[in-house]
């Protein structure tokens, strides 16, 4: 097999073109289209849109009825349109908003065809790349769910690819459930009404009951309340306040304990006057894939060879889905870098050749006979 060479430069142009390109979670669409337009120019197979937004493409392999790799990268950034998305290198750096996650996990899907055509490799199974929807924020993995719901169990497995991972190799998925909690009350003027339940008030005072509650270091759980707001006026008994929690666990009884604990803070909060309800506006399930696995230590192989280390973790992941449904997945990154969910987020140039290499290996690899389903 020919060695990976990988030329750097091209991959970061066109990463920075897909990170112009505004993303926010549930509106996606020009971004596929820029995706669709690359597999096209391409010549590859079956590309396709689906009615959730991922693009779809097919890498045919040589062997009709072997099993095909899923190759993923979320389109989706956490920044809203009206975000500057200017673009800036300084001192081996690119620094943007969503270069690290995920505009380069989605220019690492071309990335991977252009090297596997440079050096006419004919891989035996076939690769579906997918830019997926919905990875961030409210999207609850919608995007993944619907390509999971696609392909079934009948694939070697996932390899989710994220920007800002490199050195890392999540096989274990976080659990999340998320809520938006809503107080009411009738309301009133803060002098006149004084006394009568301010939904402001009664929310605040939910939140310092549940951030009460004592978490477990290990397994890692954690309690985040990420929005709050209400009221209309300073000098208003406020009618309506509401926030948005997030609730997390390496593990799932875990979890299932801490939202019991939750919901019952719910149920105690509501009362006469005072109406609180709690819609669940997330779920992400929990899932494994142990530390022996054949695509673990492919994954950890593929970063060694490279001469970078490989930490096995844990994360909140599109590989939730797969990993939730006993579907073998993998994540692993391109680079290091910082400021991730930040204006200043930024990559680090000199890793992405070792990144690109490592994952490039992997899909040239896995799904072998030979040694664990690693193909020599």
């Amino acid at each position: 097999m020919q060695p990976v060479t990988f030329p750097p430069s091209n991959l970061i142009d066109l990463a920075i073109q897909v990170q112009q390109i505004p993303a926010p979670t549930f509106s996606e669409g020009l971004r596929a289209e820029f995706v669709r337009g690359l597999f096209v120019n391409e010549g590859i197979q079956d590309i396709s849109i689906d009615a959730t937004g991922n693009v779809y493409a097919r890498l045919a392999g040589k062997q009709k009825k072997a099993k095909p790799l899923i190759v993923s990268a979320h389109l989706d950034t956490v920044f809203p349109n009206s975000i500057n998305l200017q673009a800036k290198k300084e001192a081996g750096k690119i620094i943007a908003p969503g270069i690290g996650d995920n505009s380069l996990g989605v220019a690492a899907l071309i990335g991977i065809l252009w090297s596997l055509r440079e050096r006419k490799i004919d891989l035996p199974h076939d690769v579906w790349f997918v830019a997926n929807v919905g990875e961030e924020g409210l999207g609850d993995l919608c995007g993944m769910r619907a390509v999971v719901d696609r392909f079934g169990d009948d694939v070697i497995g996932y390899l989710v690819l994220e920007g800002l991972a490199l050195g890392h190799v999540y096989h274990r998925a976080i659990g999340v459930r998320r809520y938006r909690i809503t107080a009411r009350t009738a309301g009133g003027h803060s002098w006149s009404d004084y006394g009568q339940p301010s939904a402001v008030h009664e929310l605040a005072a939910l939140i310092t009951k549940l951030t009460a509650i004592r978490l477990p270091r290990e397994p890692r759980t954690t309690m985040n309340v990420g929005t709050f707001g209400g009221g209309t006026g300073i000098n208003v008994l406020a009618s309506e306040a509401k926030c948005d929690l997030d609730l997390r666990s390496e593990d799932s009884q875990l979890l299932e304990n801490l939202i019991h604990q939750v919901e019952e803070l719910f149920r105690r909060a509501d009362r006469d006057g005072v109406k609180v309800l709690a819609e669940i506006i997330g779920q992400r399930p929990a899932g494994e894939i142990p530390a022996a696995h054949p695509l673990v230590k492919l994954a950890v192989n593929c970063l060694h060879e490279q001469g970078l280390s490989a930490g096995l973790t844990a994360g909140s992941t599109d590989a939730n889905i797969p990993l939730s449904r006993g579907i073998p997945a993998v994540v692993m990154g391109i680079t290091s870098g910082g400021g991730a969910h930040t204006t200043h987020e930024y990559i680090d140039i000199d890793p992405i050749e070792k990144g690109m290499k490592s994952v490039i290996r992997f899909v040239e690899l896995v799904g072998g006979e030979k040694g664990l389903g690693i193909r020599d």
